[in-house]
């Protein structure tokens, strides 16, 4: 069935090894779904910020969605998808205590990674003050913000800055935000999980 796939998709320069159970775990990370079937594939190019600000130059609406401290690779997975769905530029997240690019958050993603540039950034300030010179509102999403997402005009080139569940956006990335706004919740829930609150504003900024 395999072969006859790769023969329908005109990929015919694939080479096709059968190797024992063992020996397919033995080139896989511990506790990888792999179904039997793995494919070894070139590295992702990486892309960055630099470039995608180059991309995006001139453009009047552009979306970067940007992570302050997240940590779990199947939320990083969601948000690439939800990033994809609603036509981000590029998704930025903090390198201190990320996931790397594994199986496990490729999988999340379901195909996005390949489709939207992930970025590592030591300094989410330095990224901020970047994307401003560039012409970005940077837009922090915080439980505590006087408005909601909803009741502010948003328009134009936007960084969407969202920080690690529970503890929210850090001191520095919100005093570099240029406006902070809330999802409204019922009070008996103290935050929504990162990936849902992402899909969630990254609707509520393109629905018009």
């Amino acid at each position: 069935e395999l072969e006859k796939a790769i023969k329908e998709g005109k990929h015919d320069n694939l080479k096709i090894s059968h190797v024992s159970k063992k020996e397919l775990e033995t080139n896989l990370p511990d506790g990888c779904v792999h179904q039997g079937i793995a494919l070894k594939t070139k590295l992702i190019e990486k892309t960055s910020l630099e470039d995608i600000i180059n991309k995006t130059r001139g453009s009047p609406k552009e979306l970067i969605v940007i992570i302050d401290q997240a940590t779990d690779p199947h939320n990083i997975g969601s948000i690439l998808r939800s990033a994809s769905a609603f036509g981000a530029a590029a998704v930025v997240i903090q390198d201190r205590n990320a996931p790397g690019v594994t199986g496990t958050l490729a999988k999340a993603a379901s195909g996005a990674l390949e489709r939207i540039p992930l970025i590592f950034s030591k300094n989410l300030a330095r990224v901020l003050d970047k994307l401003k010179v560039a012409e970005y509102w940077c837009i922090g999403l915080d439980v505590l913000a006087s408005q909601t997402l909803s009741n502010t005009n948003l328009d134009g080139r936007i960084a969407l800055v969202l920080g690690a569940e529970g503890t929210g956006l850090r001191r520095l990335t919100r005093e570099k935000c240029d406006l902070l706004v809330k999802i409204p919740i019922n009070d008996n829930v103290e935050s929504l999980n990162l990936s849902i609150a992402t899909a969630i504003a990254l609707y509520e900024l393109t629905r018009n």
